[in-house]
């Protein structure tokens, strides 16, 4: 435990600003999740809104540095390469 004054605001600091950080990037974890669940079931529609909403999620996040951007970009393009998949597939056949 700190003894300096501004030694303990930062440390104050540090813990709202981890677990500020944790919430978004459980948030994203999540959104990215119902993706790849719609995906599963086939369910194209869903997969698509999904995919709007986890972007959104994802993209906030790099933008205020939670992760690193390109961090942020290989994960929508994980999850929209799985909704482009499934375009195709049920296009196909």
């Amino acid at each position: 435990m700190p003894n300096i004054k501004s030694a303990k605001k930062r440390l104050r600091q540090n813990i709202k600003r981890r677990e500020r950080n944790r919430m978004y990037v459980r948030r994203l974890k999540t959104e990215s999740k119902k993706v790849l669940k719609a995906v599963e079931e086939k369910n194209l529609e869903l997969a698509k809104e999904q995919l709007r909403i986890a972007m959104k999620y994802i993209e906030r996040a790099a933008a205020r540095g939670v992760i690193h951007k390109n961090e942020a970009a290989r994960r929508m393009s994980k999850i929209a390469k799985s909704v482009a998949e499934l375009e195709k597939e049920l296009a196909q056949g």
